[in-house]
């Protein structure tokens, strides 16, 4: 009977994702990770295999859990709400926003994606188009490019612009970018484009 382990693997990864907010990905090493938490280096590779597994499992956990809220949203078909879900998750969780907006993966790991990752990741990305598509369909009535493309402008493309620049300088967006998101998610998402 094997041993309880001392560390999970959300510990390894929320390490991971320290390091990245306060350095950057060249910060993230397997001996860092292991001095973060105290665990033994030979614990970091026993689960991960190399530093680019852990980012990567770190990374699409994250953007899992950024998107599925975003996508609860959508599903409510309330696009100015849908629009402020990025400003108001980055003022609840500014490390990991530092983490997933300002870096992307391919930052994070170099090369080919284990098989299991790739796919994680092809599934994160075909989830949120559907989702958008049936936003599109159910708000405009159509699920045509434009009005995805409309879509992804009001709902992401703007309020990414709007939190990008504080994260860069190591602040939280003000309050006033959720005024401004609102009015152009309004503006930009009228019903008869």
């Amino acid at each position: 009977m094997g041993r309880k382990p001392h560390f999970t693997n959300d510990q390894f990864a929320d390490a991971a994702l320290e390091l990245i907010s306060e350095g950057g990905p060249k910060a993230v090493t397997i001996s860092a990770i292991a001095a973060r938490i105290g665990a033994p280096v030979g614990s970091v590779y026993h689960r991960f295999q190399s530093r680019e597994r852990i980012l990567a499992e770190a990374w699409l956990h994250l953007a899992e859990s950024f998107q599925e809220g975003f996508i609860s949203l959508l599903e409510k078909d309330d696009a100015v709400e849908a629009a402020l879900y990025t400003p108001r998750w980055v003022r609840r969780y500014p490390k990991e926003a530092r983490v997933l907006l300002l870096h992307r993966r391919e930052e994070l790991v170099a090369g080919p994606w284990p098989q299991e990752i790739r796919r994680r990741a092809e599934k994160l990305e075909g989830d949120l188009r559907a989702a958008l598509a049936a936003f599109s369909l159910r708000f405009f009535g159509s699920p045509e490019k434009a009005l995805i493309r409309r879509t992804v402008f009001a709902l992401i493309d703007v309020p990414l612009a709007a939190v990008r620049r504080p994260l860069e300088e190591g602040r939280l967006p003000p309050s006033a970018v959720h005024s401004l998101i609102r009015e152009s998610c309004k503006s930009i998402m009228r019903r008869k484009p």
